[in-house]
């Protein structure tokens, strides 16, 4: 019994990791209020929340913060407009 208990339990948490971020990024708020505190301190707030927004929609992620940890959401560092400079702010 105890070893269907810690199967069941470690299933459980597995599945549970692995379809919450799928569930948050379905939903536009996610990507809505992680660019607004990406954004906050930008000049031009609302064109960096158009791109934040739209890497996050790709890319599932926004990294942390401000400014920078890029690292954190490597789909979201490595995005370049057509001349050829990041595309995420």
């Amino acid at each position: 019994m105890k070893p269907l208990f810690t199967v069941l339990l470690f299933c459980s948490l597995l599945c549970s990791s692995i379809l919450e971020p799928a569930i948050a990024y379905e939903d536009s708020s996610y990507c809505s209020n992680k660019c607004s505190d990406r954004c906050s301190k930008a000049g031009v707030q609302d064109r960096c929340v158009k791109y934040c927004e739209i890497c996050c929609a790709q890319c599932k992620c926004v990294p942390s913060g401000t400014y920078g940890n890029k690292h954190e959401c490597p789909c979201y560092r490595d995005k370049l407009n057509n001349k050829g400079k990041p595309k995420c702010p």
